[in-house]
């Protein structure tokens, strides 16, 4: 065998560790032979290549803009490969509010080696770029809702204009067609949720290229105070006493 077959054949060989099919198998063997599930779901995690797959029609996209990465999404289709291995509830847990199993503590720096540096920049891409932004107009619509409810003749403006122009500075419509241009997408009267994050994730940067520092550093703040404020509304409290990680965002979709 020539030193050129055996490098084609050691790639062959390192390529099919990592499809879906070899990776999902791997990580059942390891919570079957006593690997915590949420260590090993990480692990896999890690290991994972595919930026995005269609599973039984349904679309998966982990990686938005090419740079943020929905690791939640990715821990929700490796939790439904363990339907029969991980408790119901915990499974639950972890795929609808990102909280970890209790009696399985995980530190930020344990999930940054776990998943690996490169995924968990590229999460904290989407922490920042799609949830935080979320939650900014999030706030900023409950301000212009309570405005209207203040004022006596009411006012027909639609509100997500509004939002988009406080924290923009230009209309939703216009951003959302400036979006799809420089993609090339359709000018669709829809949007779908991938395009939805995508648009979102686009805003982010928009956001931070175009507005002043001071301005851009402040809206994040109140959208990470948002997102607090979400949470203590949904977390029981000895669940909000024993969870880690929560500051660098890890355990949020």
């Amino acid at each position: 065998m020539t030193a050129e077959t055996q490098t084609r054949t050691a790639t062959a060989e390192a390529e099919a560790e990592h499809t879906p099919a070899a990776i999902i198998a791997a990580l059942r063997a390891d919570v079957l032979a006593g690997v915590p599930w949420f260590r090993a779901l990480l692990a896999a995690a890690g290991r994972w290549r595919l930026p995005a797959e269609r599973v039984d029609g349904r679309q998966y996209t982990y990686l938005v803009g090419g740079e943020a990465f929905d690791w939640l999404l990715l821990a929700e289709r490796l939790a439904d490969e363990l339907h029969d291995l991980v408790p119901e509830p915990e499974r639950e847990a972890l795929v609808t509010y990102g909280h970890a199993p209790e009696g399985e503590p995980l530190d930020p720096e344990e999930f940054r080696q776990l998943i690996g540096p490169a995924k968990h920049r590229a999460h904290l891409n989407y922490w920042y770029g799609v949830v935080v932004e979320e939650a900014l107009q999030l706030a900023v619509e409950q301000d212009a809702h309570k405005e209207i409810r203040c004022r006596v003749w009411g006012n027909d403006r639609r509100v997500d204009e509004t939002v988009f122009e406080r924290i923009y500075g230009r209309p939703r419509e216009t951003m959302l067609a400036e979006f799809r241009t420089e993609r090339g997408l359709p000018q669709s009267g829809v949007i779908g949720l991938v395009e939805l994050r995508e648009f979102t994730y686009w805003l982010f940067k928009y956001r931070v290229k175009h507005l002043d520092p001071a301005r851009v550093a402040s809206d994040t703040r109140r959208g990470l105070a948002q997102l607090a404020a979400l949470e203590a509304l949904r977390r029981p409290p000895a669940a909000a006493a024993s969870a880690a990680g929560t500051h660098d965002g890890w355990e949020h979709r």
